[in-house]
């Protein structure tokens, strides 16, 4: 199982809207480095839901229930869209400044490729996040 953390702008679309919702088209995405993340999301692999713009801070657990298809807003075709779904909150959101804080987080891909709405999550960085947000860690 692979890890991600995907980013929206809230009044765009929230975790308390896809809560709402039970799942939603991850689309729209238009970077290329993006896309090849998006066509390699497995169903069961877990994201972290990362609030852009506003509040700037990781608020819930989703995962892939639907793998990679043509993206229906692309005219084109050319990019893909998964179907996510909730699975938790976070116990306590985690902020982006306490990430950029945290010497054990200074390799994050959302450090280096700031502007994807999609990167990858090692293992250890998933750990060290979820240990932030006070929440068991699964090994």
């Amino acid at each position: 199982m692979a890890r991600w953390l995907v980013k929206s702008e809230p009044f765009k679309y929230s975790w308390e809207q896809l809560n709402k919702d039970g799942q939603t088209t991850w689309d729209g995405v238009r970077n290329n480095q993006a896309a090849i993340y998006l066509r390699t999301m497995k169903i069961g692999d877990e994201l972290f839901f990362y609030h852009s713009n506003e509040g700037l801070c990781i608020v819930g657990i989703a995962q892939v229930v639907g793998e990679h298809f043509i993206d229906p807003s692309d005219p084109k075709g050319r990019f893909p869209a998964v179907t996510v779904g909730p699975k938790a909150p976070m116990p306590r959101p985690v902020t982006l400044a306490e990430m950029k804080a945290e010497p054990r987080l200074a390799g994050m891909a959302m450090f280096r490729q700031f502007r994807l709405s999609v990167v990858p999550i090692t293992d250890e960085e998933w750990d060290v996040v979820m240990e932030m947000a006070q929440a068991e860690v699964s090994k």
